[in-house]
């Protein structure tokens, strides 16, 4: 990077600047009051991510049948909105007081109320209540959480069964406000289109909006396929369903539990992570993405009611560190990590009227002083295009290397064609921007240009052409 001009950085943007973004971040659990939101909205709003999953807490909500009290989830909603972020709102989990079984599981956990007349009336009665009371300011609902797994659906996973439960909490939904959005899936295991099949085969895919995904991977890449698998499974049922990202993240440290458990990861890997699967699912047609989370909290899906040991189950996902007391609630001053700064920027940048786009750029290896050798043409890089309305445009590359190992530079050469004249490159990374000299920089004439040997990295890096955002000097 010493051979570029170090020019300024790209300005940070709170949420309340930022009317359109595909780009959200969990606030979950709060259900079960594993952290202090009051202590995180101000810090979550300047990250300029945009959607804001919570969950809607059933049993937190009703603990007298038939009495809901949404103080609570008011609170959080009201503070959200206030600073400009739009939360969408994940129906879960289970009520002790219709399930025997869900009043042993801290938080009833992955105790869906389908085991008796009386269980289903009361969570469609708490919906229809909820969607009413949140009418005008929730405007998604996402029914459940990862029901295709057992942690999640602890009487055993079965697509059909969840399908009718989504066909009729979408009705209990559209009761309480007619023009509410139903996303149904939040599937979270590898092999998906067995589950969703089942769960389209008996009429889900009538009655939702939208399906949403989760995909903890170490390969960012395989998110091109699964969103085209799922498009392709939608298509066949209905095709106007849209399709969201509803969880991603890994962890900053190595003895995290959870999902990517064990990796050696650390804190600027994590960093990477974020930055790679998010701008994967930028070049896909999801509607929005989520990275899980903004904090450090414990996973608490596996809890016994009375044994606290069992919930003690510290996850280090979020952007925000956290300490721990005794009861495993998240506390501390809750500290910006470097994933933080990364969502910072990208959300800054890939906002508003940014598009997925085709670009007239061609990556085309040269020799390369700077390796004694050729400029990297592995088959592992990624690419894609973004463009705004003003003409300008943005081309993001990284080469998708195995992030538990070394860290991993290079370099790679550009063409370009009929794209603005004003070219800049970012590392995404923490927003700095830097002018390319013309030892790299080479034009061609006729707003042609060759990008001779500039580096690639194992994390994204963004060239900018013409005035695609707004950079401090």
């Amino acid at each position: 990077m010493e051979r570029l001009i170090k020019i300024g950085k790209i300005k940070p943007r709170k949420a309340s600047e930022i009317k359109n973004s595909r780009i959200g971040i969990g606030f979950e659990k709060l259900d079960r009051k594993v952290f202090n939101p009051e202590k995180a909205y101000d810090k979550l709003a300047m990250i300029g991510a945009k959607w804001v999953r919570i969950q809607s807490g059933w049993e937190r909500t009703e603990q007298e049948k038939g009495v809901y009290d949404f103080e609570w989830l008011d609170s959080i909603v009201d503070n959200l909105l206030e600073r400009g972020l739009v939360p969408w709102i994940n129906l879960a989990y289970g009520n002790g007081l219709y399930d025997d079984d869900a009043a042993k599981v801290f938080g009833a956990v992955g105790c869906p109320p389908v085991k008796s007349e009386e269980a289903k009336k009361g969570w469609a009665d708490y919906i229809t209540a909820l969607a009413a009371h949140m009418k005008g300011r929730i405007s998604y609902y996402e029914v459940w959480n990862e029901p295709d797994g057992e942690w999640c659906w602890k009487h055993g996973p079965n697509g059909k069964e969840y399908g009718q439960f989504v066909v009729d909490t979408s009705v209990a939904l559209k009761k309480g406000d007619s023009s509410a959005k139903v996303i149904g899936g939040a599937i979270c295991m590898a092999k998906p289109l067995d589950f969703a099949y089942d769960a389209f085969s008996v009429g889900m895919g009538e009655h939702i909006d939208a399906i949403s995904f989760h995909e903890y991977v170490i390969d960012e890449t395989v998110v091109f396929r699964h969103v085209k698998a799922l498009r392709g499974l939608c298509n066949r049922f209905n095709p106007n369903i849209e399709i969201i990202q509803g969880e991603s993240g890994s962890q900053s440290r190595s003895d995290g539990r959870g999902a990517m458990r064990k990796g050696a990861w650390t804190p600027h890997k994590q960093a990477k992570q974020l930055l790679r699967h998010l701008m994967a699912d930028l070049m896909t047609e999801v509607k929005f993405t989520s990275y899980f989370s903004c904090m450090d909290m414990i996973e608490a899906l596996n809890g016994t009611v009375g044994d606290l040991v069992s919930y003690l189950d510290y996850g280090y996902f979020g952007v925000l560190g956290a300490d721990f007391d005794a009861q495993g609630r998240s506390v501390g001053n809750y500290t910006p990590k470097p994933s933080y700064y990364a969502l910072q920027t990208i959300s800054a940048i890939f906002s508003e009227d940014v598009q997925k786009a085709d670009l007239p750029i061609i990556r085309w290896p040269e020799v390369s002083d700077r390796l004694f050798g050729f400029d990297c043409d592995d088959p592992s890089i990624v690419e894609g295009g973004f463009k705004c309305e003003n003409g300008s445009a943005a081309f993001v590359y990284w080469n998708s290397t195995n992030l538990m190992t070394t860290d991993f530079e290079s370099t790679v050469t550009f063409y370009t064609a009929g794209l603005p004249d004003k070219i800049r490159l970012v590392d995404l990374m923490d927003g700095t921007v830097y002018e390319l000299p013309e030892s790299i920089l080479e034009s061609k004439g006729e707003g042609k240009y060759a990008i001779h040997n500039i580096p690639i990295k194992d994390y994204p890096m963004a060239l900018l052409f013409g005035d695609f955002k707004e950079i401090n000097i």
